[in-house]
């Protein structure tokens, strides 16, 4: 049976539809756009890292708040409720734009063909853009029908930060006396951010940069775990993340790390210590692999196999909700149609002939734009898939709330089918690997964005925002971080690229130099030595050398290999300097399904044996993505979240005691913690702590000399760095920010 909407008319949004008050003014929409790209910017290098981001609404909206404050007492004015909510909805498009492209365009490197600036921004731009306009018709069903059954927990807890800093304006608007303690209460956690952030970004610079303290802390194991190892990425928002993310699953992902370093990697050591042949996939004796050779050898396929697994099982899981979100859209879209355009402001959408103007504008453009390699059938393929997976994304993050929302699932299962199909088709040359995984990327970001974009208008319909407003705001959010985080993300895998020279990976191979047509110079460290142009060979077999880009002369000489930042394997520069890669996780895992279904040479068996993995998760009740990706990542990323994990465990722990706490459901709960100020300090870290990173990522490559010399110098003098105690003397200063994190979040015991 349909809902029983005849309740709804007595919901009353905090502002009446009939108030009038200032909304998407130009210094909103400016803030939420900058802030939305420098959130965006910090999201992108965490899916990077370790295949997650956070949320962005509350430090958006807590930042604003903060901003137009500051700008009061300067003597501007102060910003009403529904300014801030504007900020906040453009400011939330670059988190989830962000994931959408980490997720996906890295791929490209591991499928062998170069990350073009064109290629990533449009990408970004026509799935963010599609996946809003999807979206929009859905608002009436899934926001005002259902209000009572969609909590969208991240948009209702926005709205309660929203309403706790309204300005006198806004509160007389809503019909409230005065709330002395509105002002106070909003200082206080907007402080809590911005200490966060402080620390966060002092903390990365001084320990990367400045090289004050090793960032890996690592112990390795002999026999009988010989192989076997524990390490910990010491950083701030990796911290960050594993509070927000709460103990249940930052454990699971740790859990999965365990067992690729304390078990599986140990195991392959053991059974094949002895053998004189290399096992393949590997290209060496397993006596001569180290820890790290072995994991990129057989346990990322396996991580592979059990991440594909776990995302299918977690959307077949969801199929009931897939059916009823469907079923009610389609049904949404036919009432908004039908429907007499209403007076009210809070009701008011982007006309629907607008909507299906720019949607079909938008495939067209899919269709016609020449570096997406697309098709006829592989824009169908989006339009399908996107209308899907954005009304699936839409209502599970009213459910479950955007964090737990199984867009990598989604993507997998887009790319699953459309292989498949390209398969049958006989499509399987190398331009076909660029077609399948342009259709997952805009078909993961038009998902990604869907739900974000549902969150919102959760929020703004709790506040009596005007809908048709948000919908602008979104809109120009998303594509002002689509243009940008393109040439971010190029730059973060420029910076961490590799020159290797081919002696060591390919030695006296040859090509014929007259069939290469594009040139390209080294940048970064190694340019300064070597500012020689040389022709770009993109080898697609592995005779003579791996697969890969490289670097020849005019002889037809190879004479550099190029190992990618993103998802690369040589970790050092020819002069032994160390370099920081990014394993993009999850873009690992799209590239392993393209080039697994349409070459047929994945090495299925380890590939299986990671599904098996998830199998059995499943059967003991577990829930296997997040382990599948602790089996996937390095344990030194996912350690630190188990950490930030614990530390969230121990503060809700104590604080459910406190006499305010008793008369609370577990929902209630869990909603307080969500906004408490442990989750604040954690998202100051993230943002402080990736955007250290960024800015680290990018001097490293301008600042060579300097980090040169002061990566000499920390090795030869620093204690904390390098040396026999440098893994213990480098927890001190992790630990004070551990202990600043637990006793900011502890609640006091009056209320």
């Amino acid at each position: 049976m349909p809902n029983d909407t005849s309740v709804q008319p007595a919901f009353k949004p905090y502002i009446p539809a009939s108030a009038q008050l200032p909304e998407m003014t130009i210094r909103a929409l400016i803030m939420g756009v900058v802030l939305g790209i420098i959130f965006g910017a910090s999201s992108l290098y965490l899916v990077l890292k370790v295949g997650l981001t956070v949320s962005a609404s509350i430090p958006v909206s807590v930042i604003a708040i903060t901003l137009f404050r500051v700008f009061q007492k300067m003597g501007g004015k102060d910003s009403t409720i529904l300014e801030n909510n504007i900020t906040q909805t453009a400011g939330s498009a670059g988190e989830s734009i962000a994931f959408g492209l980490g997720v996906t365009m890295p791929a490209i490197l591991i499928l062998g063909f170069d990350l073009e600036i064109w290629r990533v921004m449009l990408v970004g731009v026509l799935g963010g853009l599609l996946g809003i306009l999807l979206m929009i018709p859905m608002r009436r069903t899934l926001i005002v029908d259902q209000h009572l059954e969609l909590k969208y927990p991240e948009g209702t807890a926005c709205a309660e930060v929203l309403k706790a800093a309204a300005n006198q304006s806004s509160r007389d608007a809503a019909g409230e006396g005065d709330n002395p303690n509105a002002f106070a209460e909003a200082s206080k956690r907007a402080k809590i951010i911005f200490a966060g952030f402080g620390v966060g970004l002092l903390y990365k610079i001084v320990n990367v940069a400045l090289r004050g303290w090793k960032d890996t802390p690592e112990v390795a194991f002999g026999a009988p775990l010989k192989a076997g190892s524990i390490g910990a990425e010491i950083s701030p928002e990796l911290l960050g993340v594993g509070y927000v993310i709460g103990p249940r699953i930052a454990s699971t992902m740790a859990a999965g790390g365990v067992m690729s370093y304390l078990l599986l990697i140990p195991m392959i050591k053991f059974f094949g210590d002895a053998l004189t042949v290399p096992v393949s996939p590997g290209t060496t004796l397993i006596s001569a692999m180290s820890p790290g050779a072995i994991r990129s050898s057989y346990i990322l396929y396996i991580g592979a196999g059990a991440v594909a697994a776990g995302g299918l099982i977690s959307l077949m899981r969801a199929m009931p909700t897939i059916w009823r979100s469907l079923s009610k859209g389609i049904a949404g879209m036919r009432n908004t149609t039908n429907a007499v355009k209403s007076t009210l402001r809070t009701e008011q959408d982007i006309p629907m002939k607008w909507v299906v103007i720019g949607s079909l504008a938008i495939i067209a453009i899919i269709t016609a734009a020449t570096p997406l390699h697309m098709n006829i059938l592989g824009a169908i393929l989006i339009l399908v898939f996107g209308f899907l997976f954005a009304t699936v994304s839409s209502r599970l993050t009213g459910e479950i709330g955007s964090s737990s929302n199984p867009i990598s699932g989604m993507t997998v299962a887009t790319l699953l089918f459309t292989c498949l199909i390209f398969l049958l088709m006989g499509w399987t040359g190398g331009q076909y690997y660029v077609t399948a995984l342009s259709v997952g990327a805009i078909v993961c970001i038009a998902s990604s964005n869907a739900g974000s974009t549902s969150q919102d208008l959760k929020t703004g319909y709790l506040v009596g925002a005007t809908p048709r407003l948000q919908q602008f705001a979104i809109l120009a959010g998303a594509l002002t971080s689509a243009l940008v985080l393109g040439p971010i993300l190029l730059k973060l895998n420029e910076s961490a690229t590799t020159y290797v020279p081919a002696a060591q990976v390919a030695p006296n191979l040859v090509t014929d130099v007259n069939k290469l047509t594009d040139t390209a110079q080294l940048t970064g460290t190694q340019a300064e030595a070597d500012k020689a142009t040389y022709k770009v060979w993109q080898k697609s077999d592995t005779v003579g050398g791996p697969a890969g880009k490289y670097l020849v002369d005019n002889a037809g000489k190879v004479v550099y290999m190029v190992d990618p930042g993103i998802n690369g394997t040589y970790k050092e520069l020819p002069d032994g300097t160390k370099v920081a890669k990014f394993d993009a996780p999850k873009a690992v895992l799209m590239s392993y399904i393209i080039k697994g279904i349409l070459d047929q040479k994945l090495p299925w068996t380890l590939v299986i044996f990671g599904v098996m993995i998830a199998v059995i998760l499943e059967m003991a009740g577990i829930p296997s993505l997040a382990f599948a990706v602790g089996v996937y990542l390095p344990l030194s990323s996912s350690a630190p979240l188990f950490i930030g994990g614990m530390i969230r465990w121990l503060v809700d722990r104590r604080n459910n005691k406190l006499d305010r706490y008793k008369t609370m459901t577990d929902e209630e709960k869990q909603a307080a913690g969500d906004s408490s100020s442990g989750v604040l300090l954690s998202s100051g870290y993230i943002a402080g702590g990736a955007l250290a990173g960024i800015f680290i990522a990018f001097s490293a490559g301008i600042l060579t000399n300097f980090d040169k010399s002061i990566g000499d110098w920390a090795t030869a003098h620093n204690p904390f760095y390098e040396g026999i105690n440098s893994n213990a003397l480098s927890m001190i200063p992790y630990v004070l920010i551990v202990l600043l994190l637990y006793f900011v979040a502890r609640e006091k015991k009056t209320s």
